[in-house]
Formats: structure tokens, sequence, C-alpha cells
């Protein structure tokens, strides 16, 4: 399906409409939703139960990271044209980084099972902080990695298309470059409450690292279809901050307690819901001119 995005998709030069981000974001849900047939028919039940969950939280963390992506194109003022690659590519690296993490997590569990306690706690703490935030803020400066990638390669003032280097007595790295590290390494970030989330479902790689795949690999088509309904979905902070919790309770009290897939499923699904039903029914109010 990458492919299929990269050759069929990709190779037109121009943004993507509204129309063909809801056909395509319907196309990848669609896949997912056969995939977990799939999954039931060869292990059973409890495994669907298990993608579908999780399927359905990495989905929602990852709509709430579309508002950040959107807020680093602003920032960095890239063309329409050009956000299409970065996404392409920002999403190739994150199905990257997200195995090599999700195997990390799984072992470490696996070694040390004390581990589950402290990724409870931690995505409890994540949930009470997302209560208190307000409006994302996107800080460049104070990246790392960005500050040290403008130490090693000079950085053109302008866009080149999709270019992500141009020669110029020697190499240069276009604004879009520098676009597409600030996505990976926010990414990353992501990635430290996704991971916990996900493994509090289930442990198994397998269904871990593959509901994770579908949640990612729709990005790119659904980041077209909600940029400009993103300011629409405002309480959707709240409702992930009451699943992170929940799956950090869930987390902790494993020990005495093991919460049913499908009672998790169905909380998950509610709390959502009802997030993006109230964001629609109580609309944000507009600033004023």
């Amino acid at each position: 399906m990458l492919v299929v995005d990269l050759v069929v998709v990709q190779r037109r030069h121009r943004p993507m409409s509204f129309r063909e981000a809801l056909l395509w974001s319907g196309i990848w849900v669609a896949l997912a939703a056969g995939f977990a047939g799939l999954v039931y028919t060869q292990r059973g039940h409890q495994a669907a139960l298990e993608f579908t969950t999780g399927y359905l939280v990495e989905l929602a963390l990852s709509v709430d990271n579309l508002f950040v992506f959107l807020l680093i194109f602003r920032y960095f003022r890239v063309p329409a044209g050009s956000q299409r690659s970065v996404l392409f590519w920002g999403i190739l690296g994150a199905l990257l980084m997200r195995g090599v993490f999700i195997a990390s997590g799984v072992a470490l569990i696996e070694r040390f099972h004390f581990l589950i306690y402290i990724f409870g706690a931690f995505l409890i703490f994540i949930g009470m902080r997302l209560f208190g935030e307000q409006e994302k803020e996107i800080e460049p400066g104070k990246n790392v990695v960005l500050r040290l990638v403008r130490k090693l390669i000079p950085v053109t003032k302008e866009f080149h298309g999709e270019k992500f280097f141009i020669r110029r007595n020697g190499l240069w790295a276009t604004p879009l470059f520098i676009t597409l590290v600030m996505v990976e390494t926010t990414d990353v970030i992501f990635a430290t409450d996704s991971i916990p989330a996900i493994l509090a479902i289930t442990r198994d790689g397998f269904i871990v690292y593959t509901s994770n795949v579908f949640a990612i690999l729709g990005l790119r088509a659904m980041y077209f279809a909600l940029a400009g309904l993103m300011d629409a979905f405002h309480y959707l902070n709240y409702g992930l901050a009451v699943v992170l919790m929940f799956i950090g309770t869930k987390m902790l009290a494993s020990a005495y307690f093991e919460i049913p897939t499908l009672w998790a499923l169905l909380v998950v699904v509610s709390v959502l819901g009802a997030a993006v039903g109230a964001s629609l029914v109580w609309p944000k109010p507009r600033a004023a001119d």
C-alpha cells in the first residue's frame, strides 16, 4: 500500500483535494477493518478485539498529532504542494522507528514486568497533563536535533519544490528538509505515549505493530481531509486524556484485576465518540477579528 501511495497518488504534482483525501481515508479505514477480519479468522476473537482496540487508540492519538503537524507546516510556511512529500517520508520514518520502539518495549516488559506499572503511571500523568493543555505550541528554536542539523549543513532561505537538498557550492539543505526533521523528532516524542498505550492492551508484538501501521498509514490522507477542520475537534484532547488515564489505570490494576479487552474497546469508542460529538454540538467560539 505504501508503493501504491507512492506510485499512484504521490506522483501527481498537485495537493490532494478534500474529496480525494476523504476517499483515501475511507480506503485506509476499510483496509484496517478488513485486516481485523483476517486476524479474527487466523488468530481468533481475542486477537481481533485487541487489534481493533489498539487501532482505535493509535488512530485517535495520531489524529491529535496532526494538529501539531499542521502547526509545524504553518510555522515554516511550507507550500501546500510540498506538504505531501514531508508527510510521506515522515510516515515512512515513523513506521521504522515504531518498529524499533515496539520490539524494545515488548522485550523489556517480558523481562522486567514491573515496567508495566511505570508505563501505567506515565500514561496517567500524560492524561492529566492533556487536561491542562489549551493550545499546542511549536518552538523549533528549542529543538536540539534541529539546531544540530543547522550547524552541520547550510540551509537555504527559500523552498525548491519538493527537494530536500540542492547543490550550490556544496550540499545545502532546504527548509523542507528542516520541516521533515521537525516532524520526525516530534513523532519520537509522540511515541512515548502511544507505545505504552498499546502495550497496555496487548503485548503480542504482531498485533501491536500492525495496529500502529494501519493507524499511521492513513495519516497523510487524513491530514488533508482534516486540515480545514482541525479546530472543529477542540474537545478531542479531553477525550484522549480520559482514554490515556483509563489505559494507565488498566496497566496498574493488571496485577489484581484484568479488564477485558471488549470493555476497554467500549470505553475507548464511547469516550472518543463523546469528545467528537461534544465538539460538534458545542463548536469552538471564533476569535474576534
